[in-house]
């Protein structure tokens, strides 16, 4: 996996849901018992956390704000960190996975 892949699939994954209102990112996802914004907030937490190990930092928690709307633009920052760590592909091809999962299921 690349840089662009991992881009191209964040793109994606705005396009779905950044015109998202706030009923909508605490419906329910379409698996598991969770509500979308939870799901979403996990994702970006994953991301954040391969991106600490590819710079060889501690993992730390990514706040969850209070409105749900931002939640496209932390998964866009945490995807621009991951790569400009440097991270190897494996790590890239990670997170390009847990991003079309969690389109999946939402």
């Amino acid at each position: 996996m690349s840089a662009e892949e991992l881009s191209r699939a964040v793109d994606l994954f705005v396009r779905q849901v950044g015109h998202w209102t706030a009923p909508r990112w605490g419906a329910q996802a379409a698996t598991g018992n969770t509500a979308r914004a939870d799901l979403v907030h996990r994702l970006v937490q994953r991301i954040a956390n391969l991106a600490a190990d590819a710079e060889g930092e501690p993992r730390r928690t990514v706040p969850r704000l209070d409105n749900d709307l931002a939640l496209p633009d932390q998964l866009r920052v945490v995807a621009a960190d991951l790569v400009a760590a440097g991270a190897p592909e494996e790590a890239l091809a990670a997170a390009t996975a847990e991003i079309a999962a969690t389109r999946a299921a939402l």
